[in-house]
């Protein structure tokens, strides 16, 4: 389904107006590249419909914060001069992929199977190297006498490779024949230069450069045909898995060697990623087990997902005391006083939540998960108008946060203020990508007659840009028939 939407997508955002000879747009010589804008609103827009559209899309703040994280610590010891945002899907396989403009997904499959914070971190870094490096915009480059709908499939199987990209691949070209046969050289090119950026960037930000081989030394062990002489070369997207082994070992070597200390979040997450996966009595049940024979890496981590999944069974006593034993393995994070919230919650203990997070809010001012549980607690208590004031200011640091409008909406609904209600849920259908319910929600806001002149003038002002945006979009499109 993924790869499905993210073709159409890039395909409708490259697709030339009606009558235009299929060839690609003048981009002002050979090197140029495509405009950041344009990047970013390829990426945004792949990255919406997977968001709204994708049910393996994991709507966690706490994964979301580790993630982002440890990606920005990359991307800053990378220089990247843009601001990241990466997401996680429930999938099995070991992959990941990146968007042109910052966006990276990150399987589940990946999360579990990373060793180290160090494997993972290697692959993030190959990731963000396809973005810095403007991988989509030389490959347009590159294929300047292709056509577009064939360059926007071959662009979406390049960015967007599922657990099998090599398959993948091999449809498009059996589709498309001999012309994307230069392109995949060139991916093949590109796979190479995110190797070399990428183990670049896992040393400048101190991390184990000798984790790149490792991880694709899995990936060389669950991919099966990874290295199968009877696929032709032509059919791949990555160079063969052991040439690229070597090609990082080789550089790894030339390295200082840098021992980095696993963050305890890269233990919790992988431990909640499992925990929340299939029936919840079932896993609740065999991480039991697994705690009880000891077979584990880090006890502290085994035990927190052990009391995740018990809360997930409805077995909230069980869960309490479970972590009751985390905290006394001397482990403390943000991650472990969101799951005592939640445990309080399930125990219908709304204000026992509440309290909890209030400290936890003091004690990590910069944890979104935590930001987003508080304001669902003062909701759960009936503290609507403190839940607006907080909302206020986590939507001027994030203004781009459609969680953050859906709370707003609600806690407007509660206190009555419906025009406040209905600019915040305009805003949340914007970054849906609806702007007709959008515009909807801004009339609707316009008629409440609850509003002073001050908030009515900004439902116009915003009325008028949505009607332009949109009117602009319609032209576009019917141009494009």
């Amino acid at each position: 389904m993924r790869s499905a939407v993210c073709l159409l997508t890039v395909a409708a955002l490259l697709a030339p107006p009606a009558g235009a000879q299929q060839s690609l747009p003048d981009l002002g010589g050979v090197d140029s590249p495509l405009s950041p804008q344009m990047e970013r609103k390829i990426g945004e827009a792949v990255t919406r419909d997977i968001r709204f559209r994708d049910p393996s899309y994991i709507d966690d703040a706490e994964i979301t914060d580790y993630l982002d994280r440890l990606g920005e610590q990359l991307s800053q010891a990378a220089g990247a001069r843009l601001q990241f945002e990466f997401f996680a899907l429930r999938d099995p396989t070991i992959n990941a992929f990146a968007l042109p403009g910052g966006y990276v997904g990150v399987h589940t499959g990946l999360l579990t199977a990373a060793e180290s914070e160090s494997e993972l971190a290697s692959v993030l870094g190959h990731e963000i190297a396809h973005v810095t490096q403007h991988h989509l915009a030389r490959l347009i480059n590159q294929q300047q006498q292709m056509a577009l709908p064939v360059l926007a499939a071959l662009a979406a199987a390049v960015l967007l490779g599922r657990s099998r990209p090599d398959l993948t691949m091999g449809a498009i070209i059996g589709a498309q024949g001999a012309a994307v046969q230069t392109g995949l050289s060139y991916s093949r090119d590109f796979e190479r230069e995110a190797d070399r950026v990428g183990i670049q960037t896992l040393q400048a930000a101190g991390f184990d450069t000798r984790a790149m081989a490792s991880f694709f030394e899995k990936m060389q062990r669950s991919t099966r045909l990874a290295d199968d002489s009877t696929v032709p070369g032509y059919l791949r997207t990555h160079p063969i898995t052991s040439e690229r082994i070597a090609d990082v070992q080789n550089r790894a070597a030339s390295m200082p060697y840098k021992q980095h200390a696993d963050a305890v979040e890269f233990y919790l997450v992988r431990a909640k990623v499992r925990a929340d996966a299939g029936d919840a009595r079932d896993t609740a049940a065999n991480l039991q087990l697994a705690v009880k024979e000891g077979r584990y890496v880090s006890e502290a981590a085994a035990r927190y997902g052990l009391a995740c999944a018990l809360a997930r069974a409805g077995r909230a006593k069980e869960a309490e005391a479970e972590l009751a034993r985390v905290r006394s393995l001397g482990v403390s994070s943000a991650m472990l006083e969101l799951l005592d919230a939640r445990i309080r919650l399930a125990a219908h203990d709304p204000a026992g939540a509440a309290a909890l997070l209030t400290k936890a809010r003091e004690r990590y001012p910069y944890s979104h998960a935590v930001s987003y549980a508080y304001v669902a607690a003062l909701q759960e208590t009936n503290r609507n108008a403190e839940a607006v004031a907080t909302l206020g200011e986590l939507v001027r640091q994030k203004p781009r946060d459609p969680r953050l409008y859906a709370m707003q909406a609600k806690s407007y609904a509660v206190l009555g203020k419906r025009l406040l209600q209905h600019q915040a849920q305009a805003e949340l259908y914007v970054l849906q990508g609806s702007l007709p319910a959008a515009i909807e929600q801004l009339q609707l806001a316009r008629s409440a007659g609850d509003g002073d002149f001050y908030q009515m003038s900004m439902v116009e002002a915003r009325l008028k840009e949505l009607r332009t945006q949109y009117s602009t979009e319609m032209k576009e499109a019917q141009g494009q028939r």
